[in-house]
């Protein structure tokens, strides 16, 4: 059972929050203790004692004659401080950290990542031995500032298909697809600079950004692409510097961009200077390639960046931009002044798996058996009432509406004491106009315990 805060912890709560958010600077005066209560809609006794126990602790200092001040510095930037005061399971973090602490006898739907036994385990397992009985392999030295070289010949190759013309030396290597917009958003954005996103989108889009410290305008997903209206509409009030968006097998919605969207943000983006960043992680989940930003756009003012964390292993560190020569100097001195290097390890493992046509084989078999399982998962969900906002081409993402009254967040905190993590529609919404979906994983829904458990929650 859980026991409400009393009201003295809970005007200690405030106070030790305003701090936390730097609205109260080290050596700031606290309102006074009647000002408090009434501020609190509390007696003066509780602001007393709120008061003493804070003083205690040291957060703040009395002075006599003078009242009560910030005793302690800021503290370091925490992400849960920075922007709208959050639900515990409404967080941008709150899915990662469930799905990445949990213990493995946890069921997750909510994860964003297919299950291990859907990875080539073997195929990687050869490629060790391999890599480790080859005495050219560099396991000793950093890597080069841009990256294993046949690996980028590989990569260029793998883009043209999608009408992407980048040769090798326009692409750079990085430590993941994380690490990649982080770097991104180094080169780009000052703090206080406007940054357009989908809503909903992927909810580490938000963090990454806060971290940033610049402004986060969100504007409605369709299942075309974004509301071009709103996003006029934001270029006009806002003016962003920069949009991060998935083109194809969006996350979290599994839509995918339409060639006549793609031309219109095109458009409004070249009129008013707006530089795109093009998340591309899902495209080897796709059946037949969507319309690619960089690839109408000619990688002017989109960055096109990826990784193999979704597709190979998310212990292969290794993700990649590509980004238009003259940036390439500047993003690489960034590189070696934040990260220094990047594993070579990596990069030499992910050549020698996409090398072969085994990565091939093994990304045909993973659409095959998403494609067998959508229907029959969509079904079931329906059966509770639970409905796709829309059914995507390819992928292992559903975004879903629940039944009408159904909180998502509520839902997640009682699917969390039965084993269960889901993945609750507001984390992915700057809004917070998506209480009523949540992000399906149907590649981790295939033990009946997830549906016995829903349905259990739900009636």
């Amino acid at each position: 059972m859980t026991i409400a805060p009393t009201l003295t912890t809970q005007v200690m709560d405030q106070i030790r929050d305003r701090i936390a958010r730097q609205q109260l600077a080290h050596g700031a005066r606290l309102p006074s203790i009647r000002a408090m209560a009434e501020m609190q809609k509390v007696s003066k006794s509780t602001v007393v004692e709120a008061y003493d126990r804070l003083l205690a602790e040291g957060v703040i200092s009395a002075r006599r004659g003078s009242g009560y001040f910030v005793a302690t510095p800021h503290p370091p930037m925490t992400l849960a401080a920075i922007g709208p005061k959050l639900d515990l399971h409404v967080d941008p973090l709150w899915i990662s950290r469930q799905s990445l602490e949990t213990e493995g006898d946890y069921l997750k739907p909510g994860c964003g990542w297919l299950p291990s036994g859907w990875l080539p385990e073997a195929d990687i397992r050869r490629a060790m031995r391999t890599l480790a009985r080859d005495e050219q392999v560099n396991l000793t030295e950093y890597a080069t500032p841009m990256g294993h070289a046949p690996l980028r010949q590989i990569l260029s190759r793998r883009l043209s298909e999608h009408g992407i013309d980048a040769a090798p030396q326009q692409i750079l290597l990085t430590g993941s697809g994380t690490q990649a917009i982080d770097l991104l958003c180094r080169f780009l954005l000052t703090p206080g600079d406007a940054v357009l996103v989908d809503d909903p989108c992927y909810f580490n889009f938000l963090a990454q950004l806060r971290a940033h410290r610049v402004t986060i305008i969100s504007v409605p997903v369709t299942p075309d692409g974004p509301d071009l209206n709103a996003f006029a509409d934001a270029l006009i009030t806002h003016k962003p510097r920069l949009y991060i968006t998935n083109t194809a097998l969006h996350n979290p919605t599994g839509a995918t961009l339409s060639p006549l969207t793609a031309h219109r943000l095109l458009k409004l983006a070249q009129a008013h200077d707006l530089l795109i960043i093009e998340d591309d992680i899902y495209a080897d989940f796709e059946h037949t390639p969507a319309p690619r930003l960089a690839a109408f756009d000619g990688l002017d003012r989109v960055i096109h960046i990826g990784s193999f964390s979704k597709t190979l292993s998310a212990a292969i560190r290794c993700g990649f931009i590509v980004v238009r020569a003259d940036w390439l100097a500047p993003l690489i001195d960034l590189k070696i002044a934040t990260a220094f290097s990047h594993d070579p390890l990596s990069a030499e493992m992910l050549y020698h798996l996409l090398s072969g046509g085994h990565y091939r084989k093994h990304m045909a078999d993973v659409r095959e058996r998403l494609a067998h399982l959508r229907p029959r998962i969509l079904k079931n969900l329906a059966s509770l009432g639970i409905r796709p906002w829309h059914v995507p081409q390819a992928g292992m993402f559903v975004w879903c509406a629940l039944p009408a009254g159904v909180d998502a967040s509520d839902l997640a905190r009682q699917a969390l004491t039965q084993r269960l993590v889901l993945a609750p529609g507001n984390a992915f919404s700057l809004s917070q106009t998506a209480g009523g979906f949540m992000r399906v994983n149907i590649a981790q829904m295939q033990d009946n315990a997830v549906m016995d458990t829903l349905k259990q929650i739900l009636n």
